[in-house]
C-alpha cells in the first residue's frame, strides 16, 4: 500500500474546480476519499464551497468540506477536503453547462496559478473545463494549455512560457508538435523551428522533472510510411529528418522520423522515453487506447507545474457519482512526484 503523504510537506497542490455541470468535483472528492490508499500528497480545491457541498450531497459522497486558505490546506486535508473559495458562484446543475458558471471556473485557475506563484501552493492540477461555455463568456483562449501560458508570463515576468502539451500513461509518454487545428493545417504548421523548440522543452523537462538522466525521443512521421523516401510526401525528408540531425547536433537524443503505425507497439515502447507525434491524434490515440483512466495531461515548458486528468467534463454523467476518479488521482500523484523532485533538485 502506498504511503500517506498528507503530513510530509508544508503546501498543497492547488486544483481548479473546472465545469461546475461536468465530474470535476466529484472526481475531486472521490480522490480525497481514496487519499491513503492511492499515497496522494496533500491538495485543495478551488471553486464555490456551496456549490461542492450540493454536488457531494447529490451524489451521496461523505465527504466534510472545509473552507481554508492555502496555508491551512495542509493541516485540515487529513480529516476534511479544503476548498478555498473562488468568490464566484456555481449552479448545482449536472449537465447543463453554460456561461453563468465561466467567471467562477476562469477564476479558479487564475487563483491556482497565482497560489503557486506567491508559494502558497506547490503545484497545479486542474480539473476539465468546457470550452464552449467559457468562449460564450468571452473566454478567448483555445484551452487551459494557452490561458495558462498566459498567466504565467504575467506572474512570471521576463520568463518567456512555451507551454507544451504532454500525455503520460504508466507505459507512454507522448507530444503533439501541433495540438488544436484542423488536420488540414497541420503540414503547414510543421517547421524545423516548432519541432526543435518542443523537443528542447522535452528534453529539458523531462531531465528536470521526471528525473531521467538522458531522455530518448522518438520522433512520428507525419506521412504514412514517414513518407517512404519521399513518394508519400515529402515533408518527413525535407523538414522532419533534418530538424531530428539538428538536435543530435545539440546532443538531444531524437530518432527518426518513425512511421507512427509501427512506433506504439510494446516492443518499440521499450526504445524511448517520450513519442513526438505531429498532430493531435497520431499522440492521443495510443495512449488513451493503451491506459484511458490513467493517463495524464503534464504541461510542459511553464515555470510551474500543472497536471489534469486527461477526460472531458463528462456532462452525460455528472451528478451520479459513477465517474472514475482514477485520471484525477493519477494527475494528483503526478503534479506530487513532480513538485517532489523539482524541491529536491533546487
Amino acid at each position: 500500500m502506498p504511503t500517506d503523504l498528507s503530513s510530509s510537506r508544508d503546501r498543497a497542490i492547488a486544483v481548479s474546480i473546472g465545469e461546475p455541470a461536468g465530474v470535476g468535483a466529484e472526481v475531486i472528492a472521490m480522490a480525497w476519499l481514496r487519499r491513503r490508499e492511492a499515497g496522494l500528497g496533500p491538495f485543495y480545491a478551488i471553486g464555490d464551497p456551496a456549490f461542492l457541498r450540493a454536488r457531494l450531497a447529490r451524489c451521496g459522497l461523505d465527504v466534510s468540506v472545509a473552507e481554508t486558505d492555502p496555508d491551512g490546506a495542509v493541516t485540515c486535508f487529513a480529516k476534511a477536503l479544503p476548498v478555498v473559495d473562488a468568490g464566484s458562484p456555481m449552479r448545482d446543475e449536472p449537465g447543463s453547462a453554460g456561461s453563468h458558471s465561466a467567471q467562477g471556473v476562469i477564476r479558479a485557475i487564475e487563483m491556482a496559478v497565482e497560489h503557486v506563484a506567491a508559494g502558497q501552493a506547490a503545484g497545479l492540477a486542474t480539473a476539465p473545463i468546457q470550452k464552449a461555455a467559457l468562449y460564450d463568456a468571452g473566454f478567448r483562449f483555445p484551452g487551459h494549455t494557452e490561458f495558462l501560458g498566459v498567466l504565467a508570463e504575467k506572474h512570471w515576468p521576463g520568463q518567456v512560457a512555451e507551454p507544451v502539451m504532454m500525455l503520460a500513461g504508466p507505459e507512454l509518454r507522448t507530444v503533439p508538435v501541433t495540438v488544436h487545428i484542423p488536420i488540414q493545417d497541420v503540414p503547414g504548421q510543421i517547421t524545423a523551428e516548432r519541432l526543435l523548440a518542443v523537443a528542447r522543452i522535452v528534453d529539458r523537462d523531462l531531465r528536470e522533472r521526471f528525473g531521467i538522466g538522458a531522455p530518448r525521443l522518438a520522433v512520428a512521421g507525419l506521412n504514412p510510411h514517414a513518407g517512404e523516401g519521399g513518394s508519400m510526401g515529402r515533408e518527413d525528408m525535407e523538414i522532419i529528418a533534418p530538424a531530428i540531425a539538428a538536435l543530435r547536433q545539440e546532443r538531444i537524443d531524437a530518432r527518426g522520423p518513425y512511421p507512427a503505425d509501427t512506433l506504439f507497439h510494446p516492443r518499440a515502447r521499450t526504445t524511448y522515453d517520450v513519442v513526438l507525434a505531429m498532430y493531435h491524434d497520431q499522440a492521443l490515440i495510443p495512449v488513451k487506447t493503451i491506459a484511458f483512466d490513467e493517463t495524464v495531461n503534464v504541461t510542459l515548458g511553464l515555470p510551474f507545474v500543472r497536471t489534469s486528468p486527461d477526460h472531458g467534463t463528462a456532462l452525460d454523467i455528472a451528478g451520479k457519482a459513477i465517474a472514475r476518479p482514477d485520471s484525477m488521482i493519477a494527475a494528483l500523484r503526478m503534479a506530487d512526484e513532480m513538485t517532489r523532485l523539482r524541491d529536491v533538485s533546487a
